[in-house]
């Protein structure tokens, strides 16, 4: 198996060579992989490239709690199908760092439960904003002062959101219902996604292992370790009972026996397949290698080293052909067009898919954010750089 090959596969696994076209947005996650949620466009690029999923019908889709965005592995948000709400709250489990830091501030585990009784009581009268909850509450929620202002917890009214949204009693709803917005109302979960579920611990991280293999294998067990965010014993446990397979004798890279030999049988599509995607995408960011997606002389052309470099993480939303990394874009709300650039000659499919997405985010999106505190501003170096070494 070459490396073209690999690449061609996993951008199949993930969706990427058009065989979800027409499916909704809870199946496309389900087969590809939950999407990241930072309070920008990631997930709704994902389901674009993938399904050409317009934003109103991603919308909907959380409107019906087909998906929802929640805490989940890492104890990070990602937007997740319903069909895992209950495995991706389970995965997110014991993550949370705030508490501790809580503790030094005077914070005791009993001023916080009391507090999640209160923001409960409070909710049962319907969704409520984070102000409104505090006056709610009451005195149940207190100022933690310039020093927790300094430690990133201004007050304790946070600790008992993230317990009670980890705990699936309650979930935050998009105050105008767009996912890369951060601007959210709380409301009691009921039923409480976990209140079925009888996974322990043990048990959810082989779940969460499952579908890390299926949506992005093959891969390596510190690759999932890292996704997953457990220790490097608790991941080669949870991989055990999965039985699978190295993609050659002495491979890191793991797998299912059954797509081990459906990916011997593969044939990389011999014309070119583009795709714009976010800097966040599962391809890139399940397994995080991003040399395995690049041709090693490609951070040499048109002046881009500079832009990728040697991290684990793409400095600029990607595009990719077949699975290789092939260029760079972002979007430039002033003008309103995708500054791009390509490590190679850009032919006419290409320029056909920049287009398209140019197109899907200035009438879907307005804006193509990476993160909550991206904005134009802030990128536009990154377009200066990207309209100096290409085309866009």
């Amino acid at each position: 198996m070459t490396i073209p090959g690999l690449r061609a596969w996993w951008w199949r696994r993930q969706g990427l060579d058009g065989n979800l076209a027409g499916r909704g947005a809870s199946e496309v996650l389900k087969r590809t992989g939950w999407a990241r949620s930072v309070g920008g466009a990631a997930p709704y690029l994902a389901l674009f490239a993938r399904a050409g999923i317009g934003r109103q019908a991603a919308d909907e889709a959380v409107a019906k709690l087909e998906i929802h965005e929640l805490p989940s592995a890492r104890g990070c948000t990602y937007v997740v199908p319903a069909s895992d709400f209950a495995l991706a709250l389970k995965a997110g489990q014991g993550f949370g760092g705030e508490m501790n830091t809580a503790r030094k501030l005077g914070v005791t585990d009993a001023e916080v439960e009391k507090l999640c009784a209160a923001v409960v009581a409070a909710l049962a009268r319907g969704p409520l904003a984070p102000d409104e909850l505090r006056e709610s509450t009451g005195g149940a929620a207190r100022n933690l002062g310039p020093e927790g202002a300094r430690k990133g917890l201004t007050t304790t009214l946070p600790l008992a959101l993230g317990q009670l949204q980890g705990e699936g009693e309650i979930r935050r709803i998009p105050v105008n219902g767009r996912l890369d917005q951060q601007r959210y109302r709380y409301a009691l979960w009921r039923p409480n996604p976990l209140a079925g579920s009888r996974l322990s611990a043990e048990e959810a991280h082989t779940e969460l292992a499952r579908r890390f293999f299926r949506w992005i294998g093959p891969a390596s067990l510190a690759e999932f370790q890292w996704f997953s965010g457990l220790g490097v014993k608790a991941a080669r446990a949870a991989a055990g009972p999965l039985k699978l397979v190295p993609l050659k004798d002495g491979s890191e890279l793991l797998m299912f026996t059954e797509d081990r030999e459906e990916l011997m049988k593969f044939e990389v599509p011999r014309k070119p397949q583009y795709a714009l995607v976010s800097s966040l995408d599962g391809i890139t960011h399940l397994r995080r290698d991003l040399k395995g997606l690049l041709e090693p002389g490609d951070l040499k052309r048109r002046g881009l080293a500079d832009q990728v470099g040697e991290i684990a993480d793409l400095p600029s939303h990607a595009i990719l052909d077949r699975g290789r990394v092939v260029g760079l874009w972002e979007y430039d709300p002033e003008t309103q067009s995708i500054a791009w650039a390509s490590f190679g000659t850009p032919d006419k499919a290409l320029k056909e898919a920049v287009a398209r997405t140019e197109s899907y985010v200035r009438s879907d999106l307005g804006d193509a954010r990476s993160f909550s505190l991206d904005s134009p501003k802030s990128r536009a170096p990154r377009i200066a750089a990207l309209r100096k070494a290409g085309a866009g």
